[in-house]
This record gives structure tokens, C-alpha cells and sequence, in this order.
């Protein structure tokens, strides 16, 4: 999926019976509360016409007979059926929202399953505010017309058809009339339908960008406000929140046309049944009774009023289809692969990789490695240097199996990395990143992230292992202290530390450090230097760092330039070479000096 695609949205049709199979789908799980639903909705669509019919009765019966007794009668059955109707109504309402949010309940954890699915080359090429946008905006249109549009639709509709029958029974003449306003308000439905179906997917997708763009700019406050942009961000963002204003207000006056033409109709036709009505009560050859015009008259206010109503209600279905349009169109978009059928689920890896001719990029025709070729042994320790931009972390990325090469093999002892069960493979897998990801919680529980089943005493004992004990529990809290969205509350040197203990507590096979030591102090770095050591022991590891002191103990170093290995060799061996990395840890040794 791109946001290319989403441009392309507006010309999907108006409503599309598969949307509406897909989200008939969602109610099979709640079938029992759909019927019963179903059920109350259809009472309800009886009950409006009855008490109208029920006042007329009254008024052509016992009013016009003088008959107090019959008129008390009257007067008390009308109020059991208007007690009746606000029970229905009440019931109607509860399990209409109960149902919407089931509904939605089971499509947000569809939505946030499939995200989970998703490899990272879909999250490098869509925007985190629009997948924001697909779980919030869109599904709460959904919502909308679930709970809202579909049931308080039927209960309008039904009361139109019920209010038609009773008129056609009552008068069979002026109800020719009624039927007669038809062709006017499907042509008006037929003209209006298109214009606001496309404003509101014009509106929805206007909204996906300003939230884009807010996400955007918090996640990059630092630089924001580092670089003084906060005037040239704010106009931006001021330039998309007046797009989305002037599609919200397209859309506005589009129903603020369509709504009152609808009304206008419905009291047009009012006029003319008053005028062929009386003339009908007031001709001598046709004498229609009195009681009739007026029991005529109540029907036909109900069934015109729902007019106006299905015109809004019509707004909001335009808006739900163009929300479930995008958020099944993100159900849709299948990952860039999956793990093949009967794929092999390691059990005991040894750590052995393997690189056979790889080439890999991002964007196709444009390949950041190029016929990279390799072998770590198990239990060796790889580090990788370059230049930025060199691939050392597309290398990472490609043994994590975040993504799978254009051409080549990855072998995992012996086995073709594509052919491994992903999940099993990242349980045998660490990875220690340069800004590493903590969740909103405290300590204890971020680090257990790397054995979920782990005990306190195993998480302590991974930090004392690691020399950093005293430094988490040195913390306001300890273990317990409280950590923010990504961190907050932690300083880098300390965020590092958590993610340092939360490798060793996993004690992975394969262990992945990508520049894992650039944001820890010297001090710290010592002290955890040992305890790598430890840690990196018996276990196959790929080293990604600038500051050349965490590799000069690596088994084998591989030195690339513009996705190619250009060097490869000890820290000794590179040296005494005097090419690239020798140039490299030069650099390193005076920048050190300095």
C-alpha cells in the first residue's frame, strides 16, 4: 500500500456491495445480538404509524361521538403503546451501540493483527499518521454506520413503507399524489450521491494528511525546535488544516443543498395533498369523510419526516463506505512475503551465517549490497564498518529478517533464511539498536520483553551479569521506575542499559548490536565492555559501531563501501593492510586526541 493508492480512492464507487458483504461478515460472531436487534428495529418501524393511526382512530371515533368514556379508553391505550414505543426505543439504542461497538471491537483487532503482519519495507513506505488515520478516523466512521446509519435506516424505511400502507388503505387517490413526489427525490438522491460521496473522500483523505503531518512534527520536536522551524512547521501544518477546512465545508455545503431540497420537497408535496384533499372532502359527488383527510395527513407527516432524516443519514453511510473503503484496503495489502507453508522451525540454533551472493535493495533498480558474500562460523564475532550509507545496517536488516534479498541465499545453519519460521527465528535472535524502543510501562517490564516468562530475580540477575545492577537500581524506582512513550524518563545512556539487559535476559543464539554503544558514556561503556564480552561468548554476533574500540576484538571485520565488501580481516590483519580501515581507525585515533 502507498499514498499513492489512497489517491486513487475517490473513483471507487459510491457504496459497494462487497464493502457491505465484508462488514456483514464482521456481525456473523454477534448473529444472536443482530436478530435480536433486527427484531426490535422492526417493531420499532411499526410503532410511529400506529400512534398516529391510534390519534386519528380516537378523533374520527369517540371525539366526533361525544363519547367521554370511549375517549378515556382511547387516551389510556395510547399511552401503554407511547410506554411501549420508549421501552422499544431504549432497547433499540443499547444494542444498536453494544452491536457497533462488537463490530468494531473485532475489525480495530483485524486492523492491529494484520499491522503486526506487515513487514518493514510497508512501514518505510507509509506514513505513520496515515495508519493512525486507517484506526481512528476511519474506523470510527464505520462505527458510525453500523450502529447508526444501518439500524436508525431501517427503523426510517420501515416506518415510510408501514405509513404507505396505511395511506394507500385509507385513501387510494392521495396516496397516488405521495407516490407521485418519488421520481423527484430519486433524482435528487441520483444528482447529490456522487458530489458527496467525493467530499467526503476528499475529507477523510485531507484528514489523514494533517494527522501525517502532526505525527510527523512530534516525533521530530528535537530537530524542530533545534533548528527554529517552529514558524515555518506551524504554516505548513496551518496550510493543511485549511485544505482539510475547505473540504470539510465542500462537503458541507454540498448537504447543506441536497438536505434542504429534500425538506422543500417533502412540503411542496404537503401543499398540494392540502389542496387535493380538501377538494376531495369538500366535493359533494366524493364527500371524503373528514376523519380520513386528517388520519391521511398524520401518516403522511410520517412519512415524509424520515426524508430529511435518510438524507443525513445517506451523508454519514457516504462516509462510513469511504472509511471502510480504506480501511479494507489496508486489510488488503498483503505483506511483501510470508513465511513459506511447512516453513522449518528451528529448534536448536547453532548461530552459523552464511551469505551467498546477496543483493538487496529498498527501491527496485536501486541496490544498496551488491553480491555480498560471507560466512560467520558459530560463535564468531562479525563486526561490520563503513561509511554511512555503506549497507552495514541493510546486512542487520537482511539476517534479522526484517526483509529477504533480491537475489541470493542467507543461510541460518545451513538453511535458506526464507524458508525459516520468522517467529521462531527471532525468539533465537537478540538486537541491540543505536535508538532502541522502550514501551510505556517501568523497567522490570521492558526488560523482560526478552523472556516474557522471566522472573524478577532472572531479570536482576541479567543486569548484575551485565554490570549495570547498581545503575537501574540507582534510578528513582529501581526496576520499577516508570518509563514513558519511547523512553521518557530515561537518559540515552540509560534507555541503552535497559536494552543491554534486556538481550541478555533473551540469551540469544545470534546477537545483533547495531551501533549499540554510541549512546553510552565512556564510563558506562567500560563497564559494560566485560560483561559483552561475556555476553557475546559461545554466541554468533554482527557488530555495527563507529567508535572502532567495540570491534578491534572481533574474529573477522568486514569493511564496506557503497554496498560492497571492500576489506575483510582481523583488526591486526586490516591494519598491517593500511587500505580503507586502516584510513578508518586513523580518523578514529585523531578524532580521539582531539
Amino acid at each position: 500500500m502507498s499514498e499513492q493508492s489512497d489517491a486513487v480512492e475517490a473513483r471507487f464507487r459510491p457504496l459497494s456491495m462487497g464493502i457491505l458483504l465484508r462488514l456483514a461478515r464482521y456481525s456473523r460472531p454477534h448473529k444472536r445480538k443482530a436478530l435480536t436487534l433486527g427484531c426490535i428495529v422492526l417493531v420499532r418501524s411499526v410503532q410511529l404509524p400506529l400512534l398516529a393511526w391510534s390519534i386519528s382512530a380516537v378523533i374520527t371515533g369517540p371525539i366526533t361521538a361525544r363519547d367521554f368514556t370511549g375517549v378515556l379508553w382511547g387516551a389510556a391505550g395510547f399511552a401503554a403503546l407511547l410506554l411501549f414505543t420508549q421501552v422499544t426505543m431504549h432497547f433499540r439504542q443499547l444494542l444498536g451501540l453494544q452491536f457497533g461497538e462488537a463490530v468494531i471491537h473485532d475489525l480495530r483487532a483485524d486492523l492491529f493483527e494484520h499491522m503486526h503482519r506487515m513487514k518493514m519495507g510497508f512501514f518505510h513506505r507509509m506514513r505513520l499518521g496515515r495508519i493512525i488515520s486507517r484506526m481512528t478516523s476511519d474506523v470510527e466512521s464505520v462505527r458510525v454506520g453500523v450502529q447508526d446509519v444501518l439500524f436508525v435506516g431501517i427503523v426510517q424505511g420501515g416506518q415510510m413503507i408501514v405509513a404507505a400502507v396505511l395511506m394507500a388503505f385509507t385513501d387510494w387517490v392521495l396516496f397516488a399524489l405521495v407516490m407521485a413526489m418519488a421520481p423527484g427525490v430519486w433524482g435528487l438522491n441520483r444528482f447529490f450521491r456522487g458530489r458527496i460521496s467525493q467530499a467526503h473522500r476528499e475529507m477523510q483523505e485531507s484528514f489523514s494528511r494533517v494527522t501525517s503531518s502532526l505525527a510527523e512534527s512530534v516525533n521530530g520536536m528535537r530537530v524542530t525546535q533545534g533548528f527554529g522551524r517552529q514558524e515555518t512547521n506551524a504554516g505548513l501544518f496551518r496550510a493543511l488544516v485549511e485544505d482539510h477546512s475547505r473540504y470539510n465545508m465542500g462537503a458541507a455545503r454540498t448537504s447543506g443543498v441536497f438536505l434542504p431540497l429534500l425538506e422543500l420537497n417533502s412540503q411542496f408535496f404537503i401543499a398540494a395533498l392540502m389542496l387535493l384533499g380538501g377538494y376531495r372532502a369538500l366535493h359533494p359527488e366524493i364527500a371524503m369523510p373528514l376523519g380520513d383527510l386528517i388520519r391521511f395527513f398524520f401518516l403522511s407527516n410520517l412519512f415524509f419526516d424520515p426524508i430529511k432524516s435518510l438524507g443525513n443519514l445517506y451523508t454519514q453511510a457516504m462516509a462510513a463506505m469511504a472509511g471502510a473503503e480504506r480501511v479494507f484496503r489496508l486489510l488488503d495489502t498483503k505483506p511483501d512475503w510470508s513465511d513459506p507453508p511447512g516453513a522449518i522451525v528451528p529448534s536448536d540454533v547453532k548461530g552459523r551465517v552464511e551469505f551467498r551472493d546477496v543483493t538487496f535493495s529498498y527501491v527496485p533498480g536501486r541496490p544498496v549490497l551488491e553480491s555480498i558474500n560471507f560466512v560467520a562460523e558459530a560463535g564468531q564475532s562479525v563486526a561490520l564498518v563503513g561509511h554511512t550509507g555503506s549497507g552495514k545496517s541493510s546486512i542487520i536488516n537482511l539476517i534479522a529478517k526484517f526483509y529477504l534479498p533480491d537475489s541470493g541465499q542467507i543461510l541460518i545453519d545451513g538453511h535458506d533464511i526464507a524458508q525459516l519460521d520468522s517467529e521462531a527465528l527471532h525468539r533465537h535472535m537478540g538486537i541491540v539498536q543505536q535508538q532502541n524502543f522502550l514501551f510505556s510501562g517501568n523497567v522490570m517490564e521492558n526488560i523482560r520483553l526478552g523472556r516474557t516468562g522471566a522472573s524478577d530475580a532472572q531479570v536482576r540477575g541479567a543486569a548484575e551479569s551485565l554490570g549495570v545492577l547498581d545503575l537501574i537500581e540507582s534510578l528513582p524506582q529501581g526496576f520499577h521506575t516508570a518509563v514513558g512513550e519511547k523512553g521518557a524518563g530515561l537518559s540515552l545512556g540509560q534507555r541503552q542499559v535497559v536494552c543491554f539487559a534486556r538481550a541478555m535476559l533473551a540469551d540469544p543464539q545470534i546477537l545483533i548490536l547495531d551501533e549499540a554503544t554510541s549512546s553510552i558514556d565512556t564510563v558506562t561503556e567500560a563497564r559494560a565492555q566485560a560483561a559483552l564480552t561475556t555476553l557475546l561468548a559461545g554466541r554468533t554476533s554482527f557488530v555495527v559501531a563507529h567508535r572502532l574500540s567495540t570491534i578491534v576484538h572481533a574474529d573477522c571485520v568486514l569493511v564496506l563501501d557503497h554496498g560492497r565488501i571492500v576489506e575483510r580481516g582481523t583488526h591486526r590483519q586490516l591494519i598491517a593492510q593500511g587500505g580503507v580501515y586502516a584510513g578508518l581507525y586513523r580518523n578514529f585515533v585523531r578524532a580521539s586526541q582531539a
